[in-house]
């Protein structure tokens, strides 16, 4: 592909953005930015979070997964515990979200339990998904920094500043309003770069139909789903079906960014129906991605083309010479749907929760309209009412105001971690992304379940720190375990040849759980 060619598919396709972003932003108010006024179509919101829990790193990082001989096709494996997850994100969190009437879903925390607990969820998302999404924009960044970036000139810490620019620019006035409509697009060109990819190197693998194809991938060096002889290796089955449910748990059903989206829908059965029909469709979609990898690799070993990473396997492929424009053209829509889709709502869902969480926007207007309504009287009626239309668009202008200044704050802060680590990992972009989450999101599915499963009630100031010994203490376990940076060699670690995998997060939940079981008291706080 040429680079006139590649720079016209990302100016028409940031166009497109920029359009819907117009046409779905008009009256925008911090209403439709933080929840979409509830008036999203549950239908719409679905197809569009397949993008969303999709990213950039399915779409390349999956690929090139299956070629080690010990993953293959062992992260559907994982696949089949979201599944399970996501069961219990609609038919037990859902239901708890819409019946506090949440927007920030981590202010169930603080009915629960208090100002501390609060603070911790939150400061505990805002960390989970400003790696994730640092994590997902280096992969693409990367990848646009070797195609396009490296022949003009262009140092990578421009190309990182141009792609979060172009994401604020669409997502800085309608926010979660815009972004329901927009992943509906990406996720369209990514699902279809996919399956077009699919088709054309079926056709360049002389695989008549889609018997042949299947046929190609099941006897493939490739394909091994489940793996059930070394339960102390990093990929047995248990390790990652049970590691999948906990990532579903953590990563959508306690994540504000995912469940922005849910709880822009019009009612709770709107919102499960998106959960569940998502879940079906994104099993088959990771079938598919995992199967793209199968034939990328047999058609680069055929061709002798060695990609310098598995991370880079895909684009090595589709922007080969051999493969003409056609599949370059699928790949860079797919590449850039992929990273939209994800890095918006991230963006979005981040400012939605410092705002809410840390700066009381919602609160705020609570107390001022509580000020002005409670001077009723019949003599003053129409002077109270002046001020109460008076400060609220006093209000709402401040609020609006603070909320366009944390976009652009925490445009800033992706930047930085992106770049950060950059310069710090090695790590494929999935392995660093479940590996981060472990780590993150085990203490926010602790203090969620042990609000949900027991009565108790909390040392509400003791929650920062339960977590943070959580956290501490799952780090070092993992880290002189075997296999980890803190074991020399193949020397076994500290529970022997055991190897942690997806379970991980598991780990560090229960731990979490526990101390929070000791610094609690047998006595509710609040029924909620």
């Amino acid at each position: 592909m040429t680079s006139t060619l590649i720079v016209t598919v990302l100016v028409v396709y940031f166009l497109v953005l920029v359009g819907i972003s117009f046409l779905t932003s008009r009256k925008a108010s911090n209403d439709s930015f933080f929840l979409g006024e509830r008036k999203s179509p549950w239908y719409v919101v679905s197809f569009g979070m397949i993008g969303a829990s999709l990213s950039g790193v399915t779409f390349i990082s999956v690929p090139g997964w299956v070629g080690s001989e010990t993953n293959q096709f062992s992260y559907m494996q994982a696949v089949f515990g979201y599944l399970v997850g996501y069961f219990i994100v609609a038919y037990v969190l859902l239901p708890l979200y819409y019946r506090l009437n949440l927007t920030s879903i981590y202010e169930y925390l603080q009915q629960r339990f208090g100002w501390w607990s609060y603070k911790t969820g939150a400061s505990f998302f805002l960390l989970s998904r400003i790696i994730g999404a640092s994590v997902r924009l280096l992969l693409v960044a990367n990848v646009l920094q070797s195609i396009l970036f490296d022949d003009w000139g262009i140092p990578f810490e421009y190309t990182v500043i141009i792609s979060v620019l172009l994401i604020w620019i669409y997502t800085s006035r309608g926010g979660i309003k815009t972004i329901v409509w927009t992943d509906t697009l990406q996720t369209a060109f990514m699902l279809g770069s996919v399956f077009f990819t699919v088709y054309y190197l079926s056709s360049f693998l002389q695989l008549e139909n889609t018997t042949d194809v299947i046929g190609t991938v099941a006897d493939s060096p490739y394909s091994q789903i489940f793996f059930f002889d070394d339960f102390t290796g990093s990929n047995h089955f248990l390790k990652h079906f049970l590691g999948g449910i906990f990532i579903t748990i953590g990563m959508t059903g306690l994540d504000q960014d995912m469940m922005q989206k849910n709880l822009s829908c019009r009612n709770i059965k709107d919102a499960q129906k998106n959960m569940i029909s998502m879940a079906a469709i994104l099993v088959v979609v990771n079938l598919v991605f995992l199967s793209l990898g199968a034939l990328l690799y047999i058609y680069a070993s055929r061709q002798d083309i060695v990609p310098e990473k598995a991370d880079l396997l895909f684009s090595t492929v589709a922007l080969s010479d051999q493969m003409g424009p056609t599949i370059g053209i699928l790949f860079l829509l797919g590449l850039i749907a992929a990273a939209y889709s994800s890095a918006d709502s991230a963006l979005t869902s981040l400012t939605t929760s410092f705002s809410i969480d840390f700066l009381g926007v919602n609160s705020k207007a609570s107390d001022k309209n509580k000020e002005i309504t409670s001077k009723e009287n019949p003599e003053l009626i129409d002077r109270v009412m002046e001020e109460r239309n008076n400060q609220g668009k006093k209000y709402t202008g401040n609020a609006e105001r603070t909320r366009k200044i944390v976009h652009v704050a925490m445009s800033a802060v992706i930047i930085l971690v992106v770049l950060l680590l950059k310069y710090t990992t090695t790590d494929s972009a999935i392995g660093l992304l479940m590996k981060f989450a472990g780590f993150t999101y085990g203490p926010l599915i602790g203090l969620f379940f042990f609000g949900i499963l027991t009565k108790r009630a909390l040392s509400d100031r003791l929650v920062p720190l339960a977590c943070l010994v959580s956290i501490a203490a799952t780090f070092i376990l993992w880290y002189f375990s075997a296999g980890a940076p803190g074991v020399d060699g193949a020397g076994t670690g500290i529970f022997g040849s055991y190897r942690f995998g997806f379970e991980i997060i598991i780990l560090n939940a229960l731990i979490t759980f526990i101390l929070l079981l000791a610094i609690s008291k047998n006595h509710q706080k609040a029924e909620v």
